[in-house]
């Protein structure tokens, strides 16, 4: 299949195996909080058995495994001391992954280096640009990340990088906006020189968990799908055949049975993700092919309101479009990375707040 433009969202099921997922950890995967140095005190002591992963985060993670990807890569902002825990944690939640890459903060730290603690773009980047030039060009990756900082600026970055998008100008001066150290910066422009110039970045989902808005995110385009809980990035993988309706009913269920989800919020789920345009008539096609399946034995309690779903999805087929078109990036980097601070840091102000009232 090799590079590709991104016009109308790729049928991946032929190529799963061809696919690379890179996961954030911190908000994304884990429930962590690091905005106080209390939390982040408390977050590094805390034992794997205390640790909570998000509802249907680790149900997700587990079928997209069982579609034998590429490989599957953590990419964390947590210090390096913190891998056996978060490690044990994972094994837990019986996750198996590929790569596991940790923050060197302390290592960082005893250069002088504070700001680094803070800082994720030149050490996301960086990490996600090394790990690309030991893929094939022909993986296709998607990615997962959280609000919480500058997540879909990043990963966007990255993807546009790879795609041959960014000059080595503008990821200079986005590299000086970003108050990236100055002898970091030429590490940085000589590994984005060596990844291979293809167009692999298939999806970059963004968990909403500070709860921002959809609307702060459109600059970077339908490539960039926020979602506020893990049925919607199930449902918009089986969208791009990376995943096939079995599996999303699955990660449904267990949100309904493990997790005491209503089951409306499955549908007002699949209804949010087709009035912002990331859903085809074939998401429901799929689904109701597989809906006969949906009896106790296969589903247990969760069979019912799974039916429920499917009916709902079945009566809104017809609003929805035959095809997806997955654009990316409308703005220059500059003016999106100035945008999304002061979203991410009124995200991290409101998140303050809500824990501080009574």
């Amino acid at each position: 299949m090799g590079c590709y433009g991104l016009s109308v969202a790729p049928d991946l099921s032929e190529r799963r195996d061809q696919v690379v997922y890179r996961w954030d950890l911190d908000k994304t995967y884990l429930r962590t909080e690091f905005d106080t140095l209390r939390d982040l005190v408390r977050t590094a002591f805390e034992p794997a058995s205390r640790k909570r992963a998000y509802p249907g985060a680790g149900a997700l993670l587990r079928e997209i495994r069982a579609t034998d990807p590429a490989a599957i890569f953590i990419l964390s902002g947590s210090p390096e001391q913190m891998r056996s825990v978060l490690e044990a944690k994972l094994r837990l939640d019986g996750i198996r992954w590929d790569g596991f890459t940790l923050k060197p903060s302390l290592r960082n730290l005893v250069r002088g280096k504070f700001r680094f603690l803070r800082d994720q773009l030149s050490y996301k980047l960086t990490a996600l640009l090394r790990s690309r030039t030991n893929v094939s060009p022909e993986t296709d990756e998607i990615l997962f990340g959280d609000d919480a900082e500058g997540d879909a600026f990043i990963y966007s970055l990255y993807a546009d990088i790879a795609a041959g998008r960014v000059s080595q100008e503008l990821l200079m001066k986005v590299a000086e906006a970003a108050e990236v150290y100055p002898e970091d910066v030429p590490e940085l422009v000589r590994i984005a020189a060596r990844v291979p110039r293809c167009d692999t970045v298939r999806r970059i989902f963004i968990h909403l968990e500070r709860v921002s808005s959809t609307a702060g995110f459109s600059d970077f385009g339908r490539r960039v799908c926020p979602f506020y809980n893990y049925f919607q990035p199930a449902l918009v993988l089986l969208e791009d055949g990376a995943l096939d309706a079995q599996a999303v009913l699955r990660v449904g269920a267990d949100l309904v049975v493990a997790h005491t989800f209503n089951p409306e919020v499955l549908v007002a789920s699949f209804d949010d993700l087709r009035r912002r345009g990331y859903l085809s008539k074939r998401v429901v096609d799929r689904i109701a092919e597989v809906s006969a399946t949906i009896e106790p034995s296969t589903f247990g309690q969760a069979s019912s309101p799974l039916q429920s779903l499917v009916r709902a999805m079945e009566a809104a087929r017809a609003e929805l479009p035959d095809e997806v078109e997955v654009d990316s990036v409308k703005e220059d980097y500059l003016t999106l990375f100035a945008g999304d601070r002061v979203r991410a840091k009124a995200a991290k102000r409101r998140a303050l707040w809500t824990r501080e009232s009574p």
